[in-house]
């Protein structure tokens, strides 16, 4: 198992012996280029992906050392032509990358973006929903959200990609009280093209999900509380 330590800029590789005890494998620091991650990969079992947040590229190819390999893409704003770090802040995205039919995509944490890049075909797909882009302003070279609170997790499988939604803006969150509920109350599906599918409502705010397909089933992270994990049945299949 990997973890990402954003504040410590390392990559940690975990192994389980059994259910009780885990052995810490190794920990990779991150190149210094590499700015404050969100989320990551694993890539063809030896290297990783990681968004790159200068402005200048979508992601990075990083080895096994902690290295950028290559780096590839712009952010694809049309209201934004010039990338720089508070544009990059703005589009931080959630990724996941399917090795059996090589799509990498992401969904903005801001806005109502995915981004489908395929890999095997070297293509590159950007789908906007209704609330467009990622919104923000800029005060001191830092993004500051103005627009709504997309998405927060991404999952690609052979046949579909799965997201969770929340869609409530800035305005909303501000004006809530301190007990209001954490989180989004939907999982969009997608097609591997990008083309939406089904959309699920759900009975909890959650943030981070794990599909499988094999068992048609859904596990979500509810932060809200103290018993967390929650298991859905995936109805389209």
């Amino acid at each position: 198992m990997y973890g990402l330590d954003a504040n410590k800029h390392l990559l940690t590789s975990v192994s389980f012996e059994n259910y009780s005890e885990t052995v810490l494998n190794k920990e990779i620091a991150l190149d210094k280029d590499i700015i404050r991650a969100l989320d990551f990969v694993v890539y063809n079992d030896s290297c990783f992906i990681i968004p790159d947040y200068s402005g200048k590229y979508r992601f990075h190819f990083v080895d096994s050392n902690g290295k950028i390999k290559n780096s590839y893409g712009k952010i694809p704003s049309s209201k934004h032509k010039n990338g720089n770090i508070a544009l990059a802040q703005a589009w931080r995205s959630f990724i996941d990358y399917n090795p059996n039919n090589q799509i990498l995509a992401m969904v903005t944490q801001l806005g109502e973006v995915l981004e489908i890049y395929n890999l095997k075909d070297n293509t590159h797909t950007v789908k906007i929903g209704p609330h467009g882009e990622p919104e923000f302003k800029t005060g001191n070279e830092m993004a500051i959200p103005s627009g709504i609170m997309g998405f927060s997790d991404i999952q690609v499988t052979d046949k579909y990609i799965y997201a969770v939604f929340h869609g409530r803006s800035f305005k909303e969150i501000a004006k809530q009280s301190p007990n209001a509920m954490d989180g989004g109350k939907f999982i969009y599906v997608f097609s591997i093209t990008g083309e939406p599918m089904y959309q699920y409502t759900l009975d909890h705010h959650i943030y981070g999900i794990d599909v499988n397909e094999e068992t048609k089933s859904i596990y979500a992270v509810d932060v809200n509380s103290n018993n967390p994990i929650i298991k859905y049945k995936i109805e389209h299949l």
